[in-house]
């Protein structure tokens, strides 16, 4: 009987030291896990130091040029080599109210939000809980174009019709937010004619990232602000940045309002911007930079996987201009390049990344005009290549 004890006494023992080790090792793991958060922000926090003592002239000159010959509105940040060379806003967050921007003001992303979009897809099929060939119609039953595929959106080979002027003369509140799983419904519902077959031309269309925003939902149970709060912009730092969506705002939260081409056109906030993954995510030029980093870095995405995204997976255009996953691609026997522009409701935005030279370049804009077609200047300045389709013959070759 004492035996008996004495072994039921040294199970509970056994027991207790089971668990006090297991919790030693998670709060040693949590610990070990909040150190090297803490390492990544004091890292960051040195990416982002800027000094303008150090600027090289001739981008403050482009700059303020570009400012006032070609009514650029907005900010700008440029990279090279992990250092930042040039940092400045310019112009109005609302010319009505004549708020100034500063450095920290978040402009709407537009079609740059298609970069997150895309991170997020291929986070979630590393993690197996996806399939580049996922055919849309196993996740939305009843979809009415059949041979669609999560490849296929991702690379705007889908042949999908723009939700966005289908579904203009079918939303009746033109100031309610409508949800992407409102617009794919309305899609089921109605069933618009294709643009062409799956995998066929390369279409540049919305509706691929409008379904990737609500794909990422139904995979992960989290809408799309959260997700994407939780999984890319909270472990990199972006500390101003969020997915906005007029669903859940009557009015969404910012202090830049766009503007189309002249100060007294500013545009009104209406149902489309409801619908995010093509466009809904706000953002400033640093926390752009620490995207720019953390892809670099791998801490997004494992190396290969971040690969196939920068792979062209259309004919390019100019003998250098494609799309892989999210990006668009310019590519040449010595440079490689990707980058992504957006153009949404008074927004102009975009965001170049040079793998070969380690250059980026983020410029947002309130104003939607031409002035991001005139750079030639500036990447010349940067020893990079010229981001222009027409500064290309067919061939690919550069003409002046």
């Amino acid at each position: 009987m004492f035996s008996a004890k004495k072994n039921y006494f040294v199970r509970i023992l056994y027991y207790y030291l089971f668990i006090s080790i297991f919790l030693f090792s998670c709060k040693s793991e949590a610990k070990k896990q909040e150190e090297i958060l803490q390492l990544q922000a004091n890292l960051d926090s040195i990416a982002l130091l800027y000094d303008p003592s150090q600027v090289d002239p001739r981008i403050d000159e482009f700059m303020h040029k570009l400012h006032n010959r070609s009514a650029f509105n907005g900010n700008v940040l440029i990279a090279k080599k992990g250092k930042i060379l040039y940092q400045n806003s310019f112009g109005w967050a609302n010319y009505l109210m004549r708020d100034s921007l500063n450095i920290d003001s978040k402009f709407e992303l537009a079609s740059v939000s298609k970069t997150f979009t895309a991170v997020a897809t291929l986070q979630l099929i590393e993690q197996g809980k996806l399939r580049l060939e996922t055919p849309v119609d196993s996740l939305y039953p009843g979809f009415p174009f059949p041979g669609v595929t999560v490849r296929h959106l991702l690379t705007h080979r889908s042949g999908l019709p723009n939700y966005v002027y289908y579904v203009d003369r079918i939303w009746k509140d033109k100031r309610k937010g409508m949800s992407n799983n409102e617009a794919i419904n309305l899609i089921i519902e109605g069933k618009p004619n294709r643009e062409g077959k799956p995998d066929g031309r390369f279409h540049y269309n919305n509706s691929n990232y409008m379904l990737l925003g609500a794909i990422i939902e139904k995979v992960s149970g989290k809408d799309f602000d959260i997700y994407m709060q939780e999984n890319i912009f909270q472990p990199i730092g972006m500390k101003n940045t969020a997915a906005l969506s007029k669903v859940k705002y009557d009015k969404i939260p910012t202090n830049v309002i766009g503007h189309d081409k002249v100060w007294r056109r500013s545009v009104v906030q209406d149902y489309l911007d409801g619908t995010v993954g093509d466009k809904g995510i706000y953002s400033t030029v640093r926390d752009m930079y620490l995207f720019d980093r953390a892809l670099k870095d791998g801490r997004l995405l494992d190396t290969a996987v971040l690969d196939s995204a920068y792979k062209p997976r259309s004919e390019a255009k100019r003998g250098a201009f494609s799309y892989g996953y999210g990006w668009r691609t310019f590519n040449t026997p010595n440079a490689k390049v990707v980058y992504h522009t957006g153009w949404w409701h008074g927004f102009k935005t975009l965001f170049v990344r040079d793998l070969t030279n380690d250059v980026t370049i983020v410029l947002l804009s309130n104003m939607a005009n031409g002035s991001l077609t005139n750079l030639d200047e500036l990447y010349k300045i940067l020893e990079m290549p010229v981001l222009r389709q027409n500064a290309y013959d067919s061939n690919g070759g550069y003409t002046e």
